[in-house]
């Protein structure tokens, strides 16, 4: 058996990096190592990195700053934090689907057990729900026009099952995600997903880090920014193969202005599937397929430093296999198996369960063959994905706060673009605020803002497209209610490039 793993393993990486498809036969059992040490590396990172998670804004999280991994701690997050693993429960959400109605489940079965789950979202994610719930489904929910968090890091953090289910099949991958990722994402956003879904594909019959991780970049668009982001992360590290901090300041200078997400702009939070995927590759070429300097670096290179560290413990976990994961690691990991997800009925050991089955189906589906107790798998040569871009030919120019809405004076401004962030104070935790949006002296449209964080939008307004020039935003609050007060909070206006 142990020689059988190391010849299959050794010849997967020749076709790695030939980049031609093969057939590689590899048993159920090797399968399911791999398929568990993706979901336990996954874990293990976000417990990893929790703590500390946008903590350290536009820096590293210095030397000095002990993390730790303690006794227990995946179980005290189980008891007290479940939150914490958004990344594992909104992952779960879409396996569930799948589980439930097959992998080929409509988008709007997605869609709908999405917007309806229990669990809190935020920024993409919580805009693309807010989305569907008055109606506005994929893939226009995850549209920049109709999300100005279309950028942000949500598909990323939660396309691990895409992969996990599409063994040496990255183009697979890629039709799962294309569907399912344009719930909330688009654009740089959307690719985020794309790519770490290639990069698990790839882990599978691969196990020279570099080798995943220029694979996986095949599936992006070359003329995009995230493409352009991660290629120079790989140069960089060819150059500086020993200074991780030194590729990281280089990122942090080309790639950290914020575009979109209106709480990231003109400030040090980036939130961006871009830079935080650049973090990713960092842990992982540094990390040296070290797991713990690898959790290690990418988790200090900060900003959604949970995340980060979970998606690049999880394609290592599905190089080295479950058996492989130091047993330090993993101590604490064997104490939750059987505990089921906040807001799932889905424990560790189902969606192990669940992902091989699925993705035995998927490699029979792909051109290959069950063979009782192995699995001859047709490896796929990464395609990329069609070419989109958020908020295109347009820029932050200005920031500013605004007011209470009933204080709030017409917004005068220069410019394409605007949006307005929202927030309440009060009592009324189930009222729904019914805001008119007029634009330049006309109707835009009628804002529905309920109080209910689960069931609204970060953002009061969000409008993009003008004609480049003078325009005057103003809010009714159409049922003014005492008991509230609702503010105009950050207000950034957007004006053409040249």
């Amino acid at each position: 058996m142990k020689t059988k793993w190391i010849l299959t393993t050794i010849f997967a990486l020749a076709l790695s990096v030939s980049g031609m498809a093969k057939n590689v036969t590899i048993s159920k059992e090797q399968m399911m190592d791999k398929i568990k040490g993706a979901w336990a590396g996954q874990v293990i990172g976000c417990t990893y990195g929790g703590p500390t998670e946008f903590r350290w804004q536009g820096m590293m999280i210095p030397d000095t700053i002990a993390i730790k991994y303690n006794d227990h701690c995946i179980k005290w997050h189980y008891d007290h934090d479940m939150g914490l693993y958004d990344d594992l429960y909104m992952d779960l959400c879409f396996l569930d689907v799948m589980h439930r109605e097959g992998i080929d489940a409509p988008v709007r079965s997605h869609a709908d057990a999405f917007a309806n789950a229990g669990f809190m979202l935020w920024h993409a994610n919580q805009a693309a729900r807010y989305n569907i719930l008055q109606g506005v489904y994929p893939p226009e929910s995850g549209h920049w026009l109709n999300n100005p968090h279309a950028d942000d890091i949500d598909y990323q953090i939660e396309a691990d099952y895409a992969g996990i289910i599409t063994p040496g099949m990255p183009n697979e991958a890629s039709r799962i995600s294309d569907k399912i990722g344009h719930i909330m994402n688009y654009g740089d956003g959307w690719y985020g997903g794309v790519f770490v879904g290639a990069m698990y594909s790839t882990a599978y019959f691969c196990n020279d880090v570099e080798t995943v991780v220029s694979e996986a970049l095949k599936t992006i668009p070359s003329r995009s920014r995230f493409y352009k982001c991660i290629a120079d992360v790989i140069r960089w590290h060819k150059q500086y193969p020993t200074d991780w901090k030194r590729t990281w300041r280089l990122v942090q200078g080309r790639y950290s202005d914020v575009q979109g997400c209106p709480d990231g702009v003109m400030r040090p939070f980036n939130i961006d599937a871009v830079i935080n995927s650049a973090y990713i590759v960092i842990g992982l070429l540094y990390g040296e397929g070290d797991f713990a300097k690898t959790l290690e670096i990418s988790t200090r290179c900060g900003q959604d430093s949970d995340c980060n560290p979970a998606s690049a413990g999880g394609v290592l976990g599905c190089m080295m296999g479950y058996s492989k994961i130091p047993e330090c690691w993993m101590k604490n990991l064997y104490e939750v198996e059987d505990r089921n997800f906040a807001y799932t009925d889905i424990s560790l050991n189902k969606a192990y369960d669940y992902s091989l089955s699925m993705a035995t189906e998927l490699v029979v589906r792909n051109g290959g063959r069950d063979l009782g107790g192995d699995l001859l798998v047709k490896v796929q040569k990464p395609k990329a994905v069609r070419f989109e871009q958020s908020f295109p030919g347009m820029k932050p120019i200005e920031t500013f706060e605004g007011e209470d809405l009933e204080s709030q004076k017409p917004i005068e401004f220069t410019g394409c673009g605007i949006t307005v962030a929202g927030s309440w104070e009060g009592k009324a935790e189930d009222y729904v605020a019914r805001i008119e949006i007029i634009l330049d002296g006309k109707q835009y449209k009628i804002m529905e803002f309920p109080t209910k964080f689960h069931d609204r939008c970060a953002e009061l307004c969000w409008i993009y497209g003008l004609e480049q020039g003078k325009h005057t935003l103003s809010f009714k609050h159409l049922n003014p209610n005492k008991d509230i007060t609702i503010w105009c909070d950050n207000i950034v206006i957007y004006g053409k490039t040249k």
